[in-house]
């Protein structure tokens, strides 16, 4: 059974906490023009993620939690892909954005691997 616990505690979120933060701070580089397209929806894509671990940590019992981390991954690969269509359009890109990105996903992952095998 899953223990209880700030969701502040769980690696997961502190790395995609920053990985929202690190998402943010990039697209106030990217063009007013995308403002209401791509840059607000990287920006839910990325908010997202943490939110729903947060959210999932409240609820009763791992299989709660899982339907959570669920979505945190869903959201967690739609930003995946909305950075790489940016970069492809030439928008401005951070090589460190992309190692918080991939530590991000390593650590959700195993998270919801640890919580799946419960």
């Amino acid at each position: 059974m899953w223990r209880m616990m700030p969701f502040e505690q769980l690696d997961a979120w502190r790395s995609s906490h920053r990985l929202a933060l690190a998402v943010y701070e990039l697209t106030e580089a990217w063009p007013v023009s995308e403002r209401y397209g791509l840059t607000a929806q990287v920006r839910r894509a990325a908010l997202s993620v943490p939110a729903n671990i947060a959210e999932g940590v409240a609820k009763r019992g791992t299989r709660e939690l899982r339907r959570y981390l669920d979505i945190s991954l869903g959201s967690f690969s739609e930003l995946s892909y909305l950075l790489l269509f940016a970069r492809d359009r030439g928008l401005p890109a951070s090589g460190a954005l992309e190692s918080l990105r991939s530590q991000t996903g390593r650590q959700l992952w195993g998270l919801y691997r640890s919580i799946s095998t419960r």
